[in-house]
């Protein structure tokens, strides 16, 4: 009998590009027969949220993170050439170009993959995000949970 190839990723950006490259990753080790856990935590939760806005109890803390992040993986900014917003504009019209599949489908295949897609509970305390304000069919678990999946990981990648 084989042994079940793992490949665990922390997502811990909330930079457009850098999630893109942390789900092409998780698709192809899942299209390889990888199980793959994506850990989004901090910033990287931001791809997880859900792009409208859901009302939920916050206190003033809470509100003023949910003002300043963006609300969904489609309206999160590059990690360089941002240009005030433009940046994401100008490289989601080249994708669109080149025939490249954008963040958002990127996740949903993902999720038909049957990629296990962690929100960090500690974060979302910290940040003041509530389950509802997340994507639906995604797990909630914190560090050690990670932890115990890139044990066994034959690759753990840090983005």
């Amino acid at each position: 009998m084989t042994e079940k190839k793992r490949t665990t990723i922390i997502l811990f950006s909330g930079d457009y590009d850098k999630a893109m490259a942390a789900y092409i990753i998780a698709n192809g080790a899942a299209a390889y027969d990888h199980e793959v856990t994506i850990f989004h935590t901090f910033w990287g939760l931001n791809a997880l949220r859900k792009d409208e806005q859901v009302t939920v109890k916050k206190g003033f803390m809470e509100k003023m993170f949910a003002k300043m992040m963006p609300r969904g993986a489609d309206k999160m900014g590059l990690s360089n050439m941002n240009f005030a917003g433009f940046g994401p504009k100008m490289i989601k019209g080249v994708m669109k170009k080149h025939n490249a599949v954008p963040l958002p489908d990127l996740i949903e295949m993902a999720q038909d993959q049957d990629i296990k897609l962690v929100a960090c509970t500690m974060t979302m305390d910290l940040l003041g995000l509530h389950q509802e304000e997340l994507l639906d069919g995604i797990e909630y678990a914190g560090v050690a949970a990670y932890l115990a999946d890139a044990e066994d990981g034959k690759v753990n990648l840090f983005i």
